[in-house]
Parts: structure tokens; sequence; C-alpha cells
């Protein structure tokens, strides 16, 4: 380029900086820690409860440094679909196990070689893990003798060839298993199987036992009917201590993002707490520290092991393009009379608790920060469901998902950057009860496809009666506690429902 030419564009240019405004730039590709409670109630979290018996100084300061959700949702009001809706983007009753939960020696839900949010995030040039409770099945070796328990004749598959639970004594524990997460988008892994009250009690690292289950418990608490420090027998580990799983995740998490800060890509950790689930198990300076009892105390010691997460995160100087959300896969199982003893509602104003279509089985509590792009101490009521993950994971990363993947996933980007109140493209979102029970939500209206709660609450499921309503349709900006049912007197807005409901279920979206 000449000088006459050089100068005449030099000048262009700067007569057009008056004109043309920079593009602002993007935060580079966000680090992702994703925490999950197991069991929370969005009453347990005091800034959802101001008058609820348990402190939780640490979440709540996440909450004021980022965007607390108010209407929040667990794709359903059990373990095993919600967590396979976070993942996959698709809701559970379009999966290999439509209703229900897996037990520890249950087949893996979701098939190798299929999409989930690890993937797309792998992917993306992120080292991906996953530290917890996993609860979405494993492939266990199963002893040569015993290989016809995988026969798809066999009465305790279900009708789309998954078994839900088998008899350990078929297992061959010197064999990893397969269909674990290092086969789902994670590059490492330190897993709980199940829940932890059900067996085998141990650890898989790398999709592998760091110890064979070769001890036995014979339970603990079995009368208590599934509260307090309650467990089932079964196999476990010799060295495994039921007290010391809530903080063994907590190190290792804290470990892991330490070896991940110093490294050039971003990184994702999948967090599933085991608490507080049962068994209630508070120790040190927690136990008897709450006024709710020992699972009030235990909800404080996932309080102080997300704060010690949050720490680590914010003394590595990563904290400003680090995307933290924090949330539950369900509401609490927390029983009426627990909460008159204790004065405690586990899910706020909310009917109902973990496993019923009602409010207080999935609405749950959800908190993001991310300072390079949510504002600090904003509230959305924006209606959201966990299943969106992976769509908003897609967004933030301007990159678009495989066609047919995560199909009831939706971005709530929009929603954090303060753009908009509504989140584009989802017109209505569905819950699940454990028995099955459908639930649909679009704006102000709920229609549940049953009577009663379709989970723990009673009654659990009522017949109709000749003349009398076939479901439950609710308005819950005027009645959030769900005690007027307005089915028979809105046939209209019921008739509205269930045909979106229909159409979602037989929705295939494409991105």
């Amino acid at each position: 380029m000449n000088s006459f030419v050089f100068k005449n564009t030099l000048l262009c240019l700067i007569g057009l900086g008056s004109v043309v405004q920079p593009i602002r730039a993007q935060p580079a590709q966000p680090n992702i820690v994703y925490i999950l409670a197991d069991d929370l109630g969005y009453g347990d979290v005091s800034i959802y409860n101001p008058d609820g018996r348990i402190n939780t100084p640490h979440i709540d300061a996440l909450a004021k440094q980022g965007m607390r959700f108010t209407d929040a949702h667990a794709p359903t009001s059990v373990c095993t679909p919600t967590r396979y809706a976070i993942m996959t983007g698709t809701y559970a009753w379009r999966s290999r196990l439509p209703v229900g939960v897996l037990r520890g020696y249950g087949r893996a839900i979701i098939p190798q070689g299929s999409f989930t949010v690890g993937t797309l995030l792998q992917q993306q040039g992120y080292r991906t893990a996953v530290i917890g409770k996993w609860h979405l099945g494993l492939d266990w070796a199963v002893k040569e003798a015993h290989r016809d328990v995988l026969d798809p004749s066999n009465p305790q598959m279900n009708e789309f060839g998954l078994l839900k639970d088998m008899n350990p004594e078929y297992i061959d524990f010197t064999k990893p298993p397969a269909g674990g997460p290092l086969s789902l988008g994670f590059d490492y892994s330190f897993i709980l199987p199940a829940s932890l009250d059900m067996e085998p009690y141990c650890y898989l690292e790398r999709d592998t036992l760091i110890e064979l289950p070769t001890a036995h418990t014979p339970g603990n608490d079995l009368n208590t009917g599934y509260t307090g420090a309650f467990w089932r027998a079964g196999k476990m580990a010799p060295s495994f201590e039921f007290d010391r799983v809530l903080p063994t995740f907590t190190d290792k998490a804290v470990q892991y993002i330490g070896q991940q800060a110093k490294q050039p890509q971003p990184f994702f950790l999948y967090l599933p707490l085991p608490a507080p689930h049962t068994p209630w198990l508070p120790t040190g300076d927690q136990r008897g520290a709450s006024n709710a009892g020992d699972y009030g105390d235990y909800v404080q010691m996932v309080d102080d092991a997300v704060g010690r997460v949050l720490r680590a995160i914010d003394s590595l100087g990563i904290a400003k393009n680090t995307l933290v959300v924090f949330t539950s896969d369900n509401g609490p199982y927390w029983r009426p009379q627990f909460a008159e003893r204790f004065h405690h509602r586990a899910t706020g104003p909310y009917r109902g608790m973990k496993g019923d279509a009602w409010e207080g089985g999935h609405r749950i509590p959800f908190i993001v920060r991310w300072p390079a792009a949510v504002q600090p101490g904003t509230t959305s009521d924006a209606l959201t469901t966990l299943a969106n993950l992976s769509a908003t994971c897609a967004a933030i990363l301007q990159t678009r998902m495989p066609t047919d993947a995560a199909p009831d996933s939706y971005s709530i980007l929009p929603v954090l950057k303060g753009e908009t109140d509504d989140i584009p493209g989802q017109h209505a979102v569905v819950h699940q009860a454990s028995n099955g029970y459908l639930a649909i939500r679009k704006g102000p209206w709920k229609l549940i496809d049953g009577l009663g709660s379709g989970g723990f609450s009673e009654p659990q499921r009522e017949e109709p009666v000749p003349g009398g309503p076939a479901g439950q349709l609710y308005n819950l900006e005027k009645d959030p506690q769900e005690t007027t049912n307005r089915y028979q007197q809105f046939p209209d807005k019921v008739k509205e429902l269930h045909a979106l409901l229909d159409e979602i279920k037989g929705m295939h979206k494409t991105h």
C-alpha cells in the first residue's frame, strides 16, 4: 500500500470512528460448575424461606452475587429421571425408563454414544468431570453363569430392554462396568452408583471400583419410614463410611477445581451431591446446629459444602468467568408431621413433597452466578426446568446441537443476561410425578392428568367419581397452594392444555 492510500484509509477509519460502534466482546468460554443437591426443598434455603428453621449463608450469598429463580422446576419429582433430563435435555418419559427410578444395580439408562451435555462441552474443548451421586445406572459385568438375566425375555426386563435392578450375586465386581460417565462425555469421574441409602456402597473412579464391595451392612434405621440415618442392607466396600461421603465428594471437587484452574482449557464440573437425601448424617459443628433436626443439620452441611466449592473458585481468581449453578433434583421428603414438629416448611408455601405432581414435589431453588454476564442481586420469575442446561450451554458457546438432540431443552441465556423475562421458544414445561402422572404448566395454569398427589403425599391416587373432575387444574397466580381444583370450571383451558401436552409428547424439536 502506497503512502497516499494508507493516509486516506487511515483518515476514513478515523472519520468512521464516531459512527461505527465496536462489537462488544463476548466473555471467553466460561468454566461451568453445576451443583445439584439431592432432595433439597424450595423452603430449605433461607433466602427463599426467611421464616424457615435452617440457615444457608453460603447459598444465600451465591444468590446475592447472581440471579435467583423463583419458578424453577425439576422435570420430575424423583432422582433418576431428573438426572437423565439434566444430562440429555430430554424428559425421561421419552427414555428407556418412562416411570420410576433405578436401584444401585440398575442398567445404564443412557445408551452409550448418546448426546449429553458432557459430549457437547467436550466437543467445544472443555475438560469434563462428574463427582458425586450418579444414579443413571451402570452396566455391571454379569457372570457367565447368569448371562440369561440380560435376555430380553427376562420378566424383570421392561419393554425397552432395561433392568431397573438385578441380583448382586450375578455381578462380577472384579471387572469394570460399562455405560458409565466416561462413555457419556466425561473425562474424569468419581461417583457413588446410586443414592446413599441404596447398595452397593462403594466408589468408582474413572468407571472402576476403587475397592471391591466385599463387606456387608445390615442396614440402619430400617424402622423410620425412610427418614433419619436410614440406609438399606447390602454390599459395601470395607472402608466405606456413610458419614464421610458428602465431605469426600466436596474434597474431590475442590481438588479438581484447583487442578483445572491451572489449565488453559475451560472445565465443566457436574457435582451431584448425595445430600440431604437419606441417610441424614450431620457431623462436626453442624450436628445440632439447625432448628430442624438431623435433616436441617444435614442441609446446613450441604451449605458448607457449597461454601467450600465457592471459596475454591474465588481464591483461584477464576470467579469472574465461572458460571456456577446451584439447584436440587426434586423436592424434599418432609412429612407433614415434621413440618408441625419443627415449624419448618421444607417446600416453602407450596403443597406436597418429593414424588408429587403438586408444586412441592418439583419446584426447587435455582441460582446462577456468572459475574461476566449475570447482574448480581437479581431475581427472575421466568418459568424454567432443569432440562434447559444443554441448550443454555450451546447458546453460551454459540454452537448448535445435533438434530433431534435435547428436544426438551431451551436456552435461559437471554434471561440470565437480562434481555427478556421469558425463555424464547419454550411455550410450556412438563412435570412428572413418581407414579407417572404428567402435569403441564403454561403461564399461571397447571394441568395434572390425574387425581391425587401422584407421589408420596396422601392421597397418592384417586379414582374419578361420576360427574366429578378427571384431573386437576390450578391457577398458580391466584392459588399457589393448589387448594381449588378448577378442572370443571374451565373446560376450554383443560382442552387447550391437554392438546398442548399431546403435542409436546409427540414433538421432536430440532436446533
